[in-house]
């Protein structure tokens, strides 16, 4: 066996909110209270995206 058939294709990546290991079932985050935690977050509006000032909602 080779070093390239050895070596795993990405990295493991941590939890984005706790930095623990990845579960596979979970991905990308570790636990179903992590994911939740995210999904909370989005939803009060702590995460956001940011737009253009020149965007508008309805041009009508």
């Amino acid at each position: 066996m080779t070093d390239e058939a050895r070596t795993p294709l990405a990295t493991p990546r941590a939890c984005p909110i706790c930095g623990k290991p990845v579960e596979q079932a979970f991905r990308p985050f570790c636990s179903p209270r992590c994911r939740d935690v995210d999904l909370n977050r989005w939803l009060t509006g702590r995460y956001v995206v940011p737009g253009r000032e020149d965007d508008e909602e309805d041009p009508e």
